[in-house]
C-alpha cells in the first residue's frame, strides 16, 4: 500500500509561528462564529426565513465543527481554554463531554465501520437486523440514501441518543446526569439571548438554526465511511469548495484528518494539494468530486446495504 507521508509537527516551526502556536486562526474564526451568530439572531426579523434556515443552519454547523476540531488539535492550548472555545451550546442537542467521549472512540481506525464499537457507524449487525420489525428495516434502507438522512436523519439521531440515555437510566447507571445537568446550566442562558433579549420563538430557533445545523452534518458523515478489509481505505475524500470546506473545516477531506487527527484544520487542504496522489492511493481512491456527485448517485439510492458484511 502506498504510504502517505504525515508531517512531523517541528518545535522550532510552531515556535517561529507563533500565530500557529497559540491556534490563532482558530481562536479568530471561533470569535467571528459566535459575533456572526449573534448578530444573525439579533436581527432574525429583518430576514426572509429561507435565509435565516442557510445562515443560521451554516453557523451552527461551523460551531459543531469548531467543537470537533477542539477535539484533535489545538494541542498547544491548556485543555480548559480549548473546551472554553468551543463550549457554549448554541446547537442545544448534545453535551459537549458526550460528544467528545463518543468521537475519540470512533478514531480507533481498525474498528471503523463496527457497528457496535464505532460510535458513528450507519452499519447494523446481522443479529440486530433479524431482530428489527419491517418499519426498522425500511427507516434503515431509506436512512442509506442521502434524501433520508438529510432530512430525517437528524431525528433519527434525536431517537437513538434519548434512547441511548434512557436506557442508561434504566438500567442504573447515573454516570451522565452530571453532564447533563451542567449542558442544562449551559444551555440556558444561550436560549435567555435568543428568545428574551432578541425576541426569537423557540420554535424558529430549532427549525432555523439547530435542525438545518444538523441536516448539514448529515450531510458531511453521509458517505466519508464504508467498509473494506483495509482500515485507511474505509475513509473517503470528498474535494468541494472553500465554502464547504470552511463549513467542515475540511474534515471532508477525511482521510487526511484520519491519518492525522492533530493536524489543524487549515492545513489539511495544503497538506492533500502537496500529497494528493498518494492520499488517493493510501484510501483506494474513495473519492468524490464534490457533495452534488454525492447528491447525483446517491439522493434515492443507497450508498451501501445497512447490514454489515464482517460484524
Amino acid at each position: 500500500m502506498t504510504t502517505v507521508p504525515i508531517p512531523a509537527p517541528s518545535t522550532r516551526s510552531a515556535r517561529a509561528s507563533w500565530w500557529r502556536h497559540y491556534e490563532v486562526p482558530t481562536l479568530v474564526l471561533a470569535a467571528a462564529t459566535y459575533a456572526a451568530w449573534a448578530a444573525l439572531v439579533a436581527s432574525h426579523r429583518a430576514l426572509p426565513g429561507w435565509l435565516l434556515f442557510i445562515l443560521g443552519g451554516y453557523l451552527a454547523q461551523l460551531h459543531f465543527s469548531l467543537q470537533h476540531e477542539s477535539i484533535h488539535a489545538m494541542r498547544h492550548l491548556p485543555q480548559w481554554l480549548r473546551w472554553a472555545t468551543v463550549w457554549p451550546p448554541i446547537n442545544l442537542w448534545l453535551p459537549y463531554p458526550l460528544y467528545n467521549r463518543g468521537h475519540s472512540a470512533h478514531h480507533v481506525n481498525f474498528h471503523l465501520t463496527h457497528p457496535q464499537r464505532d460510535t458513528e457507524s450507519a452499519y447494523h449487525s446481522a443479529p440486530a437486523w433479524a431482530g428489527y420489525g419491517t418499519v426498522w428495516r425500511w427507516i434503515y434502507q431509506a436512512n442509506q440514501t442521502l434524501a433520508f438522512r438529510v432530512v430525517l436523519g437528524p431525528v433519527l439521531r434525536l431517537y437513538k441518543l434519548v434512547r441511548g440515555e434512557v436506557g442508561r437510566l434504566c438500567a442504573g447507571d447515573f454516570s451522565h446526569v452530571g453532564i447533563w445537568l451542567v449542558h442544562g446550566l449551559s444551555v440556558a442562558p444561550v436560549l435567555y439571548f435568543v428568545v428574551d433579549v432578541c425576541g426569537m420563538g423557540l420554535g424558529t430557533y430549532l427549525l432555523c438554526f439547530v435542525y438545518p445545523g444538523m441536516m448539514l452534518g448529515a450531510l458531511r458523515s453521509f458517505t466519508e465511511h464504508r467498509w473494506s478489509d483495509t482500515p485507511h481505505e474505509r475513509v473517503a475524500i470528498v474535494e468541494s469548495n472553500l465554502l464547504f470546506g470552511l463549513l467542515y473545516l475540511y474534515n471532508n477531506l477525511h482521510h487526511v484528518h484520519h491519518r492525522a487527527p492533530t493536524m489543524p484544520w487549515y492545513e489539511i487542504p495544503v497538506h492533500f494539494r502537496r500529497h494528493r496522489a498518494a492520499v488517493l492511493a493510501g484510501n483506494g481512491h474513495f473519492y468524490y468530486r464534490g457533495y452534488s456527485e454525492i447528491a447525483r448517485r446517491y439522493l434515492f439510492r443507497p450508498v451501501f446495504a445497512p447490514v454489515h458484511p464482517k460484524w
